[in-house]
């Protein structure tokens, strides 16, 4: 199935009051994820992942063993990833009671749970990501990738991630990485979405 860029769940401005400008949707959503949409579908075309579902192609291509992953792979995961992304964030909402108490279980407090979570995205050397995954077993654990991989990779649930490619939080917090974290977790992060995957 060829990929298609989502549209945004809100404006492209929608988020400014939260941290996260107008300016940086539009280069990172228009621009970046396009790009990956463009370049996946290429790549894709004529070959046996052409007729898969995004899902399945990143599985399929995902290999354990390489320095690198393929093209096919990058795109596809990349796509996957910031189609997560978009619909991971809205204006700010409170947290729900049951994501309250999950975290509370599993890390010993929210505050917890935003250390380790910060400290995954800010340890990231590099490109990559910051999640918190429910794990084969049910439990819920914070993980951090490098580039593109991402928790289908090992048969993990998605819960919430945080993309840390410089292009993710440049135009607005330059080089702090650790304050582009804290306010995705303080501000951005949609908690309903989280609940409705938990």
């Amino acid at each position: 199935m060829a990929f298609e860029l989502p549209p945004l769940p809100y404006a492209h401005d929608a988020l400014a009051d939260a941290g996260m400008s107008k300016e940086t949707l539009e280069f990172h959503h228009d621009i970046h994820h396009k790009a990956y949409v463009d370049n996946g579908n290429n790549l894709i075309k004529d070959t046996e992942w052409a007729s898969k579902s995004v899902e399945e192609i990143v599985v399929g291509t995902y290999d354990k063993s390489a320095v690198a992953q393929s093209g096919i792979f990058n795109n596809a995961s990349q796509h996957w990833n910031h189609t997560e992304f978009w619909k991971m964030m809205a204006p700010k909402m409170a947290m729900p009671s049951e994501v309250e108490k999950a975290l509370t279980e599993a890390f010993g407090s929210v505050d917890e749970f935003k250390k380790a979570f910060s400290a995954a995205g800010a340890g990231q050397f590099g490109s990559g990501w910051a999640w918190l995954v429910k794990d084969k077993d049910g439990s819920l654990k914070v993980t951090k990738t490098e580039n593109g991989v991402n928790p289908l990779c090992f048969g993990q649930t998605a819960l919430l991630g945080c993309d840390v490619w410089e292009h993710s939080y440049y135009i607005d917090f330059r080089n702090k990485r650790p304050v582009y974290l804290q306010n995705f977790l303080d501000n951005l992060v949609n908690w309903e979405y989280v609940a409705a995957k938990l």
